[in-house]
């Protein structure tokens, strides 16, 4: 009997192991699953990230407000085509298929389109100092503007 409680015991734990290993498996899983920032998560860390470089005072605060809206609008617009466009990849022709692309696109000119009148503003009551970094930023985009404000270039 002992040896028939052992070989239970063992088979217990064993089960007990695989189904922490599954569950902590299935929880880095979902985490991996969450750690993909989205679109929103995506624009506002864009937004923080220029209000760094470029030094917003706090006299463009209310400016820079209008900038960070019309991109958080922007973003939740293309995402949303981008979501259904996704969503119906596997049942669109051809055709659809260009509309749907040439509705993001448009969605993107217009997008610009809005950002530029008020950022133009922001730009105009900008140091030289700040206008440099934002041109930078803009140029290179975030991934190639690397110096900051107190960099020697």
């Amino acid at each position: 009997m002992k040896k028939n409680s052992h070989l239970f015991a063992d088979a217990a734990l064993r089960t007990v192991a695989a189904t922490a290993l599954l569950a902590t498996l299935t929880f880095a899983s979902a985490q991996a699953v969450a750690a993909k920032p989205s679109a929103e998560d995506r624009v506002e860390a864009r937004i923080t990230q220029l209000h760094t470089l470029i030094d917003i005072t706090p006299t463009q605060e209310s400016q820079w407000g209008k900038v960070a809206e019309v991109m958080r609008d922007n973003t939740k617009t293309l995402d949303a085509l981008s979501k259904m466009r996704s969503e119906h990849t596997k049942t669109m022709t051809a055709v659809e298929d260009m509309k749907s692309y040439g509705e993001i696109a448009a969605a993107h000119v217009d997008g610009i389109n809005k950002l530029i009148p008020v950022f133009e503003v922001l730009y105009d009551s900008m140091s030289d100092a700040q206008k440099k970094e934002a041109d930078e930023a803009f140029r290179f985009g975030h991934r190639h503007h690397h110096h900051g404000k107190n960099s020697n270039h």
